[in-house]
This record gives C-alpha cells, sequence and structure tokens, in this order.
C-alpha cells in the first residue's frame, strides 16, 4: 500500500522536531546569576535572559548576603551585579567572588555612573559594566560579548574609562617612584590625608604610610610636603 502524502508530511514534521530536540540538548547554554534588589528590574533580567537561545538564569537573589556563599556552591557562567544592594555593597560581593571562585565573569549592571563608583568596581574584579538603561538587546549582546573574552560597557562607561585612562597618562610622572607611589603622592599633593588616599586605591591606611616612608627615602626629603613640592617643581616644567 502507498503511503499518502499526509503521512509524508506528518512524519516529515516528527523527524524535525526530534533533530530540534536533538540540537538543543547538544546546545551548550551559559548560566547566568543576576544579584539585583529592584524587584520589578531583577524579573525582567530573568525573562529576557531566559528567553534567549543562549542564556539561563541560574539563581537570582536579592541581595549579596543571599547570593553569597550560595553561588560558589552553585557558580554560574556569568553573574550580573548590582552596585548599591541592601547590606553588602556589589562591589563587595565581585570582590568576594573572584577571590574565591576567579572563574566566574562578573558584569555591573547599575544606575550608577561616577567614577569612583565605575573604577571600584574595576578594581575589584568587575569584567564589564553596563547602564540599567540599556535595552535588553544590548545586555544580551554585553553577555555574549563577556563569553568571547570582552569587556563590555555601556558607551558612555567606556568614555569614561578612556578619559581618566588618558587624564592617567598626561599626569608628571617622578622617574625614582613606582606607579603605584606616583599615585599615592598625587593624592596625598590634592590635599587628602592617609586615611583618604588608602580608601581611594583600596589599601590599608598602614600600607600607604609605609609607601609614603619609601616614597620620602627615594626623594631624600623629610615628609609629605617636600615631596609634594618636588612634585609640583616636576608638574611646573612639564
Amino acid at each position: 500500500m502507498i503511503p499518502c502524502p499526509e503521512s509524508f508530511s506528518s512524519l516529515y514534521v516528527i523527524i524535525r522536531l526530534l533533530f530540534s530536540i536533538l540540537y538543543l540538548n547538544l546546545s551548550v547554554v551559559v548560566t547566568v546569576s543576576v544579584i539585583e534588589d529592584d524587584v520589578s528590574y531583577r524579573e525582567g533580567l530573568v525573562s529576557f535572559i531566559n528567553s534567549s537561545e543562549e542564556f539561563r538564569v541560574l539563581h537570582s537573589y536579592a541581595s549579596a548576603e543571599a547570593a553569597y556563599p550560595h553561588i560558589l556552591s552553585h557558580p554560574p557562567c556569568l553573574a550580573i551585579v548590582d552596585i548599591k544592594l541592601p547590606g553588602m555593597s556589589g562591589v563587595e560581593l565581585i570582590r568576594e567572588i573572584k577571590k574565591n571562585a576567579p572563574d566566574i565573569l562578573c558584569m555591573v549592571c547599575s544606575f550608577y555612573d561616577d567614577n569612583e563608583t565605575v573604577f571600584n568596581a574595576l578594581r575589584n574584579g568587575a569584567s564589564g559594566y553596563i547602564l540599567k538603561d540599556s535595552l535588553a538587546t544590548e545586555i544580551i549582546a554585553s553577555l555574549q560579548e563577556l563569553c568571547e573574552g570582552g569587556a563590555p560597557m555601556s558607551r558612555y562607561i567606556a568614555r569614561k574609562v578612556i578619559s581618566a585612562f588618558r587624564e592617567k597618562q598626561a599626569q608628571p610622572r617622578l622617574s625614582e617612584l613606582s606607579d603605584r607611589e606616583n599615585e599615592i603622592l598625587q593624592l596625598i599633593s590634592t590635599g587628602m590625608v592617609v586615611k583618604e588616599v588608602a580608601a581611594k586605591v583600596n589599601l590599608s591606611a598602614h600600607t600607604v604610610t609605609r609607601h609614603l616612608k619609601n616614597i620620602y627615602t627615594k626623594l631624600h626629603v623629610n615628609n609629605r610636603i617636600e615631596a609634594v613640592n618636588k612634585l609640583n617643581n616636576l608638574r611646573q616644567d612639564f
């Protein structure tokens, strides 16, 4: 008996379905954890990430305390972290994640775009920094870029980073000092005290004091005023 055309059509649909299931099972899905205290924004992130073909939300958390240390025992490939969280900040969370699970790639998603917040996050291990006004498609593209080894940033943040780099390159440097010592002396010259410098460069006050002693020795001076004067003399010639 010759099968009717409808039978061939049904068989074709079944075969296509089987191939689709097989393809999905073989596809690599990148897992993502979301740490965000705003319920509606968190649910929105989870929804459109899960609607993508290559990403799936493993867990979502409303605070850093809820995420850590659970995220270490259930590690995602990527973590999207808000900065201003109740309790432990997003920056502190990123620092702990990178210290104990360095393979997890962290990307900040925040409203905050000031220099101190941005660079503090990047210094503590964030691999990307995007703003919350980014479109869903832009966030997915940022996750893709992160997976490919990139450092995704919103345009405004990228311009800020480039501008800060150029400013740093343009500052006069004392050749006798290391990069870190030059950085500390530059901050001291603005009138900052040791505790303020320590917070700025993410070091302890004791470490900053030790750097200052090394600066005095290398510049053959006795105090910070004399050290700053040497820097100011260099600025006049710069």
